[in-house]
């Protein structure tokens, strides 16, 4: 953050920095015109008009932040002009930087206020002596694209309306904006006259733009289920959280996602916002995972932001846990989708029991593994004898549960089967 000190006004005065969570100055070593520039759009305070050295409106206190500051001018932020380093200076306060701003925001200027960074949020337009905001009717990225490039940042990542970033008060200034994106200035897109529109502050456009210096790396989370290892899969970017389309989206990306989390092994990828819709932009489609990724975001995607989808299509994930309990795979048949039906418990693969065993049990078996409808249910060890624990006997499923492990059963390991008696399905498909 940047602040004018001691000055006559707000646009006026000795230039001082946050950094640490302490206000420092700034030297006046190579303090030029550049310089000060980008401080006064920073602020708002229009067109730079003196940019005095040597503590012309009194000596600060605390820390030297900067010094040996060099700027183009066209920097957003007076931290994106090169500098010695926070803190590393040879000046004393007698040479602390100031600056004269004219004070009054330029007509047409545009800011971003109430978001989570100074390249995202409410889009507010100065016009008339007046900040006032713009009406999301026909508000679209191509809008956001003008927005973004007049307040220096990357390029657009995310136009929302309905007030997303909160409501503004003041004038409604631009309403039915039709952008081709190429405009140097949002007031310069058709479409409009100053203060028309048919909107209240609920629908106030806002924009969210790359930002000019490293955004944080991504995250993950799980929302809108009790289980902190299941929900709706919600990924974080550019300091904002969005949600996941379901295009693509399959077991192997749960898998890996799973895996992200801790969660043990993936046992379901539900689509169609199983776990409610989410808010805030959908940040991944096509996401596509072979299985084997260290983490989820080394999956190949489309590019952030870009997407053909709406929140009813939000994917999610049902991980086993940390316990690593109720993954099912099938063993030693012709083809993926058909073998021995074996399921992990406390870490350890086991077979399921024939008995009770019917094509209802099968469904659920073939739907985990994203293998179609169930053809059969074999018993009697059609694809070979299991090794180790028999897990699972005389389960009761009604075929529309999402996994094994949701059936009605003994408890695991309490049967007297042998092996011999295992479990086997084949299903429609075949990955």
């Amino acid at each position: 953050q940047v602040r004018l000190a001691d000055g006559p006004g707000a646009c006026a005065g000795r230039v001082e920095v946050l950094h640490l969570g302490r206000w420092g100055t700034v030297c006046d070593d190579t303090w030029a015109f550049p310089a000060a520039a980008v401080v006064c759009r920073y602020l708002g305070c229009g067109q730079v008009i003196a940019a005095p050295p040597r503590a012309r409106f009194g000596p600060g206190r605390g820390q030297v932040w900067l010094d040996g500051l060099t700027c183009t001018g066209e920097e957003a932020a007076p931290s994106e002009c090169r500098h010695k380093g926070w803190g590393v200076h040879t000046c004393e306060h007698s040479e602390d930087a100031s600056v004269v701003c004219a004070g009054e925001p330029q007509e047409g200027q545009v800011r971003l206020a109430g978001g989570p960074h100074r390249c995202a949020g409410r889009v507010e337009v100065f016009h008339a002596g007046r900040w006032g905001t713009v009406c999301d009717d026909t508000w679209d990225l191509a809008a956001a694209s003008v927005t973004c490039r007049q307040v220096r940042c990357g390029p657009a990542l995310w136009a929302p309306g309905a007030a997303q970033f909160g409501e503004g008060a003041g004038p409604i200034w631009l309403d039915g904006l039709r952008c081709a994106g190429s405009e140097a200035h949002l007031a310069e897109c058709p479409g409009h006259t100053w203060g028309r529109h048919t909107c209240n502050h609920a629908e106030d456009a806002g924009a969210a733009c790359a930002e000019s210096e490293a955004p944080p790396p991504p995250q993950v989370r799980l929302s809108g289920a009790p289980d902190r290892c299941a929900g709706r899969v919600e990924v974080l970017h550019a300091h904002l959280w969005g949600t996941v389309c379901d295009d693509t989206w399959g077991l192997r990306e749960a898998q890996v996602l799973c895996a992200h989390l801790g969660c043990g092994p993936a046992l379901e990828a539900p689509g169609g916002a199983r776990y409610g819709r989410g808010a805030g932009p959908i940040w991944l489609d096509d996401v596509t995972c072979t299985g084997e990724e260290p983490d989820f975001f080394r999956c190949a995607h489309r590019t952030w932001g870009e997407h053909n989808c709406h929140h009813g299509e939000d994917a999610g994930v049902v991980c086993a846990g940390e316990t690593g309990t109720g993954e099912v795979r099938l063993a030693a048949g012709p083809h993926l989708c058909a073998g021995r039906v074996e399921v992990l418990h406390e870490g350890s693969w086991g077979s399921v029991c024939d008995r009770g065993w019917d094509l209802r049990d099968a469904q659920v078996v073939c739907r985990q593994v994203g293998c179609g409808r169930a053809l059969s249910a074999p018993g009697g060890a059609r694809f070979g004898r299991g090794s180790g624990q028999v897990w699972l006997s005389e389960l009761t499923c009604a075929g529309s549960e999402r996994h094994l492990g949701q059936c009605p059963a003994p408890p695991w390991g309490s049967n007297t089967c042998g092996h011999g008696q295992e479990a086997a399905v084949e299903c429609a498909g075949e990955h």
